[in-house]
């Protein structure tokens, strides 16, 4: 029994040689895309969520911004992978860490930015300043807006660490009470447990899609003069 709930999220579990990070690119090398000659069901599924997510996003961006929606795809399988590797027994969840989602929003972020600036200058101006806004509260809205601008990295990153680590906590308290639970509440602590690994499934799906999809509409917003 762990005398801290918190321990399974710490990454540091070794003095030596601390191998918790590898789970993040484990699913890559253990689940190759094109395992067999003729497709198996696994592609199949694969295809599949590749097409449906694919069309989101081009609804979003539009057909000429294709290039844009084959990485938010990238993005979006990423971390999916990365949030259902991580509800596996014993292997490090790296999406519930600050670290890691940081580095994947803000790269984001900040390529829209620069993207924005550079080739639509005075959009990114005119988009500080809501349509209809009367005079006297334009400096407001700037500061505003630019704040708004700002805190979104962090936005994204935060919501999709404080998800994980909550799921990841009851699950982790619901095991250790349930080994020391007596014969009549061990089938109930069980099925709730089953329902509580449905669930996390469910929200390591959600949680990937809206990343990758409130990334796609901040990339539309500075891609709005070619759609």
């Amino acid at each position: 029994m762990m005398s801290n709930v918190f321990s399974t999220f710490d990454p540091a579990t070794s003095m030596s040689t601390s191998t918790n990070w590898i789970s993040s690119i484990f699913v890559l090398t253990a689940i190759p895309s094109m395992y067999w000659i003729i497709p198996s069901r696994y592609n199949m599924m694969m295809k599949i969520l590749y097409s449906k997510i694919h069309v989101e996003f081009k609804a979003i961006l539009g057909t000429e911004n294709w290039g844009f929606t084959i990485m938010f795809v990238s993005l979006f399988m990423l971390i999916l992978l990365n949030n259902t590797v991580g509800l596996l027994p014993y292997v490090f969840t790296s999406s519930s860490h600050l670290v890691f989602t940081l580095s994947l929003a803000l790269p984001v972020w900040i390529s829209i930015m620069l993207f924005g600036w550079i080739n639509h200058t005075q959009h990114m101006f005119a988009h500080l300043v809501p349509e209809g806004t009367p005079p006297m509260l334009m400096p407001f809205m700037v500061c505003i807006e630019t704040i708004s601008n700002l805190t979104r990295p962090i936005s994204l990153s935060v919501r999709l660490m404080a998800n994980m680590v909550a799921g990841h906590l009851f699950l982790c308290m619901l095991g250790n009470f349930i080994m020391n639970a007596t014969s009549t509440l061990f089938s109930v602590s069980m099925l709730v447990e089953l329902f509580l690994m449905v669930y996390e499934t469910a929200v390591a799906l959600i949680q990937a899609y809206v990343f990758s999809m409130l990334s796609a509409l901040y990339t539309k917003e500075v891609t709005y003069e070619n759609t």
